[in-house]
């Protein structure tokens, strides 16, 4: 690596740095507010603040151009930096480790929503508030969040780093600028957030619960402020008003962003539809078998039923009750809304609809090429066809998905975890969800893991909310190659 790429690096690891302390702020405020001991976290924010200020000036007049390698490895280093960052604080103000802290600050910023904590209720205040932001900073994407703001000190390299942590299979730009197409999707972000916080503040919940959940929801994380998540608010028009901004988040945001264009091709795409069906669908299922389990009337039964499968389908993570209690075939069902995932371009995590609706496509033209050997057989998505770049990174992100997943549930069973807590773990970490089953199920947490454990679990989140092909770049050695 020449001079040049090491400073174009670390000039975008500290300006992130310098603007992940700056809304650090926010939690000291609240732990200011209440009371609490802010000391401890106020200076490590000092600290790390005043740490990457510097460097960012140090390397102010430098002119900052990041390639497509540069972009790719900087996303990688990056996690570190939001681990650090976000788990040290937790540390001191809690009794876990260091790594556990590092899980839980991971978890935060991929948005995954698994927790250590199995008392979350005793936590302070602005430590509550700080997992939350954390969810809300990753939820479009802190890397996208820096295209829109960093576009001064990056005109040209912007859009590598777009692609190296943007989810979804296309790139697309509404605006001419992909620093004003990153802006006007974190302005939308911001409205849904206060729109949901309002609306939940309304129908009972807590100004400060309110706002947390609502950072949660938008984001699709799952942290929540108490240790039963949605179980303490099980009203109807919370747990259905959760359950509409958890599958608005699903959504592709460049559709919510087409809209104010007067644009409504992006809810027409063959992606959205097949996502609302399928909610509909797995959402009625699990609505049939909890409510032929006998506890709960059927509105009650549609309820918890449409909100969980929002939840997993969304890979947000909240819970309204214990879904594993209604038997094998809603752990099924679950199961499947965990594999699916959302819309490419949401800030859900998962395979995404997209993955799927091209891998049917392909298998299906496959059949009638067997069927009529001599046919020419092209597929389209939303009446555009199909390049084969785009099939085979399909294919290839499917393998890698299912590569990750093996490697970790081998390492799990091997280190003496029973089937389904290895499995679920590892399916809910790398698809962003959280919750699993077993050990690892709504009613539970991963506070039982090792250090070792959840150090492979942590990286099983980043190589899922990066999806994969960011990272395993970096394996192959042509990547070094005049870097």
């Amino acid at each position: 690596m020449d001079q040049r790429s090491l400073k174009n690096i670390l000039k975008l690891l500290s300006a992130i740095g310098t603007g992940i302390s700056a809304f650090f702020l926010l939690p000291l405020a609240v732990g200011i507010y209440y009371g609490e001991d802010v000391l401890p976290f106020a200076w490590f924010d000092l600290l790390f603040g005043s740490f990457n200020g510097v460097m960012f000036l140090l390397l102010y007049r430098h002119r900052m151009e990041l390639s497509l390698k540069e972009g790719i490895l900087s996303v990688n280093l990056v996690w570190l930096l939001l681990g650090a960052a976000g788990g040290i604080p937790l540390w001191l103000y809690s009794d876990i480790t260091l790594m556990q802290g590092v899980f839980e600050a991971i978890s935060g910023f991929t948005t995954t929503g698994a927790t250590v904590y199995g008392n979350i209720e005793s936590l302070p205040k602005m430590v509550l508030m700080l997992r939350s932001l954390m969810h809300w900073l990753g939820g479009m994407g802190v890397l996208v969040l820096g295209v829109g703001l960093l576009s001064l000190i990056n005109p040209s390299g912007s859009l590598a780093l777009f692609r190296a942590e943007a989810p979804g299979i296309r790139l697309e730009k509404v605006t001419p600028k992909i620093k004003d197409t990153a802006l006007r999707l974190w302005a939308i972000y911001l409205l849904l957030t206060v729109v949901d916080a309002l609306l939940l503040h309304w129908e009972g919940m807590g100004a400060f619960d309110a706002l947390n959940h609502a950072f949660s929801t938008i984001s699709t994380g799952g942290f929540s402020t108490k240790d039963t998540s949605f179980g303490a608010f099980a009203t109807p028009a919370i747990l259905w008003t959760t359950t509409l901004f958890m599958i608005l988040s699903g959504i592709n945001f460049l559709a919510h962003l087409k809209l104010l264009y007067g644009d409504l091709q992006g809810y027409r795409s063959e992606e959205t539809l097949w996502y609302l069906l399928l909610f509909l669908f797995l959402s009625a299922s699990l609505t049939i078998v909890s409510f032929e389990h006998g506890e709960h009337t059927l509105g009650s039964a549609a309820t918890h039923s449409f909100f969980s499968i929002a939840s997993l389908l969304t890979t947000t993570g909240f819970a309204s009750l214990d879904y594993e209690q209604f038997g094998p075939t809603a752990v099924v069902l679950c199961l499947v809304a965990m594999l699916i995932g959302g819309n490419g371009g949401s800030t859900a995590g998962g395979p995404k609809v997209i993955r799927y609706v091209v891998s049917a496509k392909v298998i299906g033209a496959e059949i009638k090429r067997i069927l009529h050997p001599n046919a020419v057989v092209t597929f389209f998505v939303d009446r555009a066809p199909l390049s084969e770049t785009i099939v085979s990174a399909t294919y290839g992100f499917m393998m890698l998905f299912a590569v990750t997943n093996a490697l970790i549930v081998f390492y799990l069973y091997a280190a003496g975890y029973d089937a389904l807590t290895a499995v679920s773990a590892s399916v809910a970490c790398v698809t962003n969800v959280g919750p699993g089953f077993g050990d690892v199920g709504p009613a539970c947490n991963y506070g039982a893991f090792g250090d070792l454990d959840i150090a492979v679990l942590s990286a099983g989140m980043i190589l899922g909310r990066l999806e994969f092909y960011t990272f395993f770049l970096m394996l192959a050695p042509t990547f070094w190659r005049k870097f």
